[in-house]
Parts: structure tokens; C-alpha cells; sequence
């Protein structure tokens, strides 16, 4: 009898708990946009720190863009587990630039600064269409890249984009894995 008591009071005392838990979150202020989340100051600078890297490495001048690149850059996407420092970024720009021609760039712009927490700092967005050449084949596509820029320099990227999509236009094919007998 003692340890149904025990246990119905051990169940009570979770119930009342959780529900306290409810009550208090839903209570709570609401979070705001501006809280966190400010104008750049520096918006101008920045969009064109941003505009003339990402203009320079599609039209092939990888020496003036590495130039926009802050000692310390790190480069993600467009997988989570990838990653690139600066002279990594132009290597891997500078090879493709070897198989790939008639390549352009269509994209906007947005900037904003995050006011605290890891992300603090100045950040750029850019949105919208790469199109090259490669084995005959034109590949147009979608992305995504969101910048932060320091002192006139990138120093962190992370871009978005379909890989998949990509090499379908480039003629690939996905062939599923085997059944499992």
C-alpha cells in the first residue's frame, strides 16, 4: 500500500510539474524580430564586399575575390558536414573553372545585423540563379548564400543548393540501392 501511495504522489508531484512548465511558457513575452535582429549599419560596404566576391569568382577572377576573404574564412555548405578555408574556396573555384564556361550570376541582395548571441554580427544574404556550361550542357539553378562580413571582409558563408538537380542536367542518373532480401 505505501509504495502505491509513493507512486501516485511521485505522479502527482510530475503532473503538477508539467503543468506549471505550461502555464509559465505560455506566459512568457513574446519574442520580437527586433529583439534580435537589426539594420547594418555598414549595409552599403558590405553589399558591395558581397556583390563583387560573388561577381568576381563566377566571372573568374579568383585572385580579386580571395582578396574579399578574411585571413580566418570558413566556408559552409551546401551540406551541413561541409567545409572550406579561403585558399580551399579559390582551389576549388580555380578547378572548376577548367571544366566550365558561359558561366553568369543573377542574384539579389539583403542585409541585416543579428544583435547577440554566436551569430552577432553583420550578415549579407544573397538569392538567386547560377548558370555554366560544362560538357556541352547548360546547368542553371538555384541558390543560397548568406555571408558575414567583418571589416570589409567575409569571414564565415554558408550557401544552399540542389547538388542532385545539378548533376540531373549534367545527364546523371540515380540509380537505387538493391533490395534487401
Amino acid at each position: 500500500m505505501t509504495r502505491t501511495i509513493k507512486l501516485f504522489l511521485f505522479l502527482a508531484a510530475t503532473i503538477f510539474a508539467a503543468s506549471t512548465i505550461r502555464a509559465q511558457a505560455q506566459t512568457a513575452a513574446p519574442i520580437h524580430q527586433k529583439d534580435f535582429i537589426g539594420e547594418n549599419p555598414t549595409a552599403d560596404a558590405d553589399i558591395k564586399t558581397v556583390s563583387d566576391y560573388t561577381n568576381w569568382i563566377v566571372a573568374g577572377d579568383a585572385d580579386k575575390a580571395k582578396g574579399l576573404l578574411a585571413a580566418g574564412f570558413k566556408g559552409y555548405g551546401p551540406a551541413p558536414i561541409d567545409s572550406v578555408t579561403a585558399d580551399q574556396e579559390i582551389a576549388a573555384w580555380q578547378e572548376n573553372y577548367k571544366n566550365t564556361s558561359n558561366r553568369k550570376v543573377d542574384f539579389v541582395t539583403e542585409t541585416f545585423r543579428v544583435l547577440s548571441g554566436n551569430l552577432q554580427g553583420n550578415w549579407v544574404s544573397t538569392w538567386g540563379d547560377y548558370t555554366f556550361t560544362e560538357s556541352g550542357k547548360t546547368v542553371k539553378f538555384p541558390f543560397q548564400c548568406t555571408y558575414h562580413v567583418t571589416n570589409g571582409k567575409i569571414d564565415i558563408s554558408r550557401i544552399y543548393y540542389d547538388r542532385t538537380y545539378i548533376l540531373m542536367q549534367l545527364g546523371y542518373t540515380l540509380t537505387p540501392p538493391p533490395a534487401a532480401k
